[in-house]
């Protein structure tokens, strides 16, 4: 059976007129239910939190997880197609990566081939808490070898995954009226210096995973504006590298007034190289991370059409050309993967 464009084409925007933005995800369950009871799965609804649920779809007994998110960033934006493109909420992260994945696994069941599951995941986009909890399934997958993570990657294989640390900066000063300011502390100043001074760290770089980044997420001072600000915070999100020394230099730079808190910590991946398929690295997080541990040996390929530069945007969209690429990929990376030696362990 040949992968069908236009089969692509209609179930993106099926799916991409559903607003399953985070906390809404169960309203696409009926579509889904729908598009992979005409593959013949046996189906299985994971309860999460909320009404929401997580999407297994099975055939056989599956060596092979395909795996993507439900849930898309808010504002919903209805879908529409001009020409080989679609527009739309969704489109490229991820509902056209789901259909992708759901053409592939139409073509690999035409050639004979089971044992493939997929799984779609609510949360990824905030608290990634239908991964952590799909790790429940691991017992009705006992022989998956190998997940398949669909994100925006352009059709490569993610190289890995960066770490990240959530910092929160704190100062703290004396209130005191603005017309005598010598009366006061403003603890908005040291806060100031100590995120200029880690603007001037030099960040470093991975030959797999690229550069280090940190972003200035949220900066907040003061009650008034007539009244000496006695405390300020800060919230820094960077994404790490192997062997990155951000949060140490962060807390060496910290000010006498200054506290910072570890929120969030996660260290970086590396994902194993297939043979003959193109790689790249990316920028940002997922849940590819929590899931390689549904695979034996923690093996985990992460790649889908569609670009992250549009991704989360007022100007996401598909090519169509660019999702048939993903999905004969898919097929590839599938029948490479059932039909190839054991996977090695993921590193790091």
């Amino acid at each position: 059976m040949p992968l069908d464009p236009e089969r692509i084409a209609q179930w993106t925007l099926q799916l991409c007129a559903v607003d399953s933005s985070t906390g809404q995800e169960g309203h696409l369950i009926p579509l889904l239910v729908d598009l992979f009871n005409g593959l013949g799965a046996r189906i299985e609804l994971q309860p999460v939190a909320g009404g929401r649920s997580n999407f297994l779809a099975l055939w056989g007994r599956p060596r092979v997880l395909f795996s993507t998110h439900l849930d898309t960033v808010p504002p919903f934006i209805p879908p529409r197609r001009e020409g080989e493109r679609i527009w739309g909420r969704g489109t490229c992260d991820a509902k056209g990566i789901l259909v992708a994945m759901a053409e592939a696994i139409r073509a690999l069941l035409a050639g004979g081939q089971r044992d493939v599951a997929f799984l779609g995941v609510i949360g990824e986009e905030t608290d990634s808490l239908g991964a952590r909890l799909a790790l429940e399934l691991k017992g009705a997958l006992p022989e998956v070898a190998a997940v398949i993570n669909g994100e925006p990657t352009g059709n490569r294989l993610a190289t890995g995954q960066k770490g990240a640390v959530h910092l929160r900066l704190s100062c703290r000063g004396k209130a005191a009226h603005s017309g005598t300011p010598e009366h006061g502390v403003n603890a908005a100043f040291p806060l100031l210096d100590w995120i200029a001074a880690v603007r001037a760290l030099p960040l470093a770089t991975d030959p797999r995973l690229g550069p280090e980044l940190w972003n200035l997420g949220t900066l907040r001072a003061g009650r008034a504006i007539n009244i000496v600000p006695d405390e300020a915070e800060a919230d820094l999100f960077a994404r790490t590298v192997p062997g990155s020394s951000f949060r140490q230099e962060v807390l060496r730079l910290r000010p006498d007034l200054g506290e910072a808190e570890v929120i969030f910590e996660r260290e970086p991946v590396y994902f194993p190289v297939v043979e003959g398929f193109p790689t790249a690295a990316v920028p940002f997080g997922s849940d590819a991370h929590t899931l390689r541990n549904l695979a034996r040996n923690r093996f985990i390929a992460m790649t889908g059409p569609g670009s992250i530069e549009v991704a989360h945007t007022p100007g996401e969209h598909l090519d169509l050309a660019e999702a048939l690429a993903g999905a004969v990929q898919y097929v590839d990376l599938a029948k490479a993967l059932l039909g190839g030696p054991g996977p090695a362990e993921c590193a790091i």
